[in-house]
């Protein structure tokens, strides 16, 4: 069967002729018609615009077809244009009119040969970690009564569901590690400057980057390197020395609990990477201040200040239609702004502090999530304290991440005994993406994962 295979063997499949890209398309546009409804990942599939783009990458020479992503299916999230499809960001409130043009990273997918089999479905406005929406909910493939994480909860349930052995996600405050993690996925943030951002009305203040979600570590290092264009980061190479690990279990907030399987899970990933050589210490996760965490609430609330105003411009009306939690946001990011809390100075702050850790440590490995993934349902109906606790109690080690604009990467580490995937998360010096993907490489190599839940349909 072509559903389930990695996005590298699809892609030599079709290279060298041994199916079309019709029939990868095909195959998993009729998986996705089989799980779509049950799992939700999908806001749109591009049925007739799929097999278009497929018969044009068929109709190539096979010296034309030699492309990274020949025919690969791929999973676009719903908050970047892709010419010809409504952009909803997953709101009611946005308009429903067909984009105009291809985002930077549409264009580079498409140039590469791959096919945009659909668009993966958000929480409004991609404000939260988990992507129930008006539209639908999207949910874990392993647990259908789990979040598949947010906000590219969509992208990665369609990768953990083999909708697509692929997808595009962005990260602004973990949105690609979370989804990862609750789905049991390989996702990778990279620092700024690697993939075109472009998201929104500023990214929100810069610290939003588009990424890859995939199942093996390969397929992620292979997206990303088509995202940015640079072919150099598809090829994983085990880390050249011994790398310095310091692990941080405890988050980076007081009094947050950790769930002890999910301690426990990443601690044995350590002993793995010690037992290869490297130099694997306990350190106390870096804290931001009161300040500092103030600043990543402000730049968050900002963020989307920012987005709702760009949306009222164009539609007073719109505001009505927005949920009472982005409404609530939203307003605390006119707060927020008001008393300067998205300031750059309190991002320099912070990443001046992690880069003293990195500075005696080449990376720094913590829990992905600090416990299982939450509910899937009902976070849409309940009011912003509820959605800000949820959010903040299970996913407190990816947003100074995005505060400190360094990459980071989620990779899976097992199964938890509630049936949802375990998952530890690498964050890395800047520019240090590649030693990210061979360290997750080596993870892979040592403690191979599942790649599916075992009872999805492939």
């Amino acid at each position: 069967t072509l559903v389930g295979r990695p996005a590298t063997e699809l892609a030599r499949a079709v290279a060298n002729g041994d199916c079309t890209a019709r029939e990868v398309t095909e195959a998993h546009l009729a998986h996705a018609d089989a799980r779509n409804a049950a799992v939700g990942a999908l806001q749109v599939v591009r049925r007739d615009a799929a097999l278009a783009e497929a018969a044009r990458i068929d109709r190539r020479s096979a010296s034309e077809r030699l492309l990274p992503l020949a025919g690969v299916p791929v999973v676009v999230k719903d908050n970047i244009p892709v010419a010809g499809e409504p952009m909803r960001v997953g709101s009611v409130a946005t308009p429903s009119s067909p984009s105009a043009r291809d985002h930077a990273v549409v264009t580079r997918l498409r140039a590469a040969g791959a096919v945009i089999i659909g668009i993966s479905r958000v929480p409004e406005l991609c404000l939260w970690g988990t992507s129930d929406s008006d539209f639908g909910t999207a949910r874990s493939p392993w647990r259908l009564d789990r979040t598949a994480g947010g906000s590219s909860g969509g992208s990665a349930a369609a990768v953990a569901a083999a909708m697509a052995p692929i997808a595009h996600g962005n990260d602004g405050l973990g949105s690609i590690r979370i989804p990862a993690a609750c789905c049991g996925l390989v996702g990778i943030k990279p620092g700024p400057g690697i993939v075109p951002a472009d998201l929104g009305e500023n990214s929100w203040y810069g610290i939003a980057e588009n990424g890859a979600l995939a199942t093996t570590v390969e397929d992620a290092a292979l997206l990303l390197s088509v995202m940015a264009e640079r072919p150099a980061l598809a090829s994983v190479a085990p880390p050249a020395a011994p790398l310095r690990i310091g692990l941080a279990i405890a988050p980076p907030a007081v009094g947050l609990p950790v769930d002890e399987v999910l301690a426990a899970h990443t601690r044995a990933v350590a002993a793995l990477l010690a037992s290869e050589g490297h130099v694997v210490d306990e350190i106390d996760a870096p804290m931001p201040s009161p300040a500092q965490l103030l600043g990543i609430l402000g730049t968050w609330g900002a963020g989307a200040r920012a987005e709702v105003e760009a949306l009222l411009a164009d539609d007073r009306t719109a505001w009505k239609r927005l949920q009472r939690r982005t409404r609530s946001h939203a307003r605390m990011g006119t707060v927020a702004r008001r008393l300067g809390l998205a300031h750059e100075r309190y991002r320099e702050q912070w990443r001046a502090r992690m880069d003293d850790v990195l500075t005696r440590h080449d990376v720094i490995m913590t829990p992905t999530l600090a416990r299982p993934p939450v509910a899937a349902d009902g976070w849409r109906h309940r009011g912003w304290i509820a959605n800000l606790v949820a959010n903040l109690t299970y996913t407190p080690y990816c947003g100074p991440v995005n505060f400190a604009r360094l990459p980071a990467i989620a990779v899976p580490a097992g199964v938890h005994p509630d049936g949802t995937p375990t998952s530890v998360h690498f964050i890395g010096r800047a520019r240090s993406e590649r030693t990210l993907l061979s360290l997750a490489a080596q993870v892979e190599r040592l403690q191979p994962w599942t790649r599916h839940p075992p009872h999805n349909s492939v």
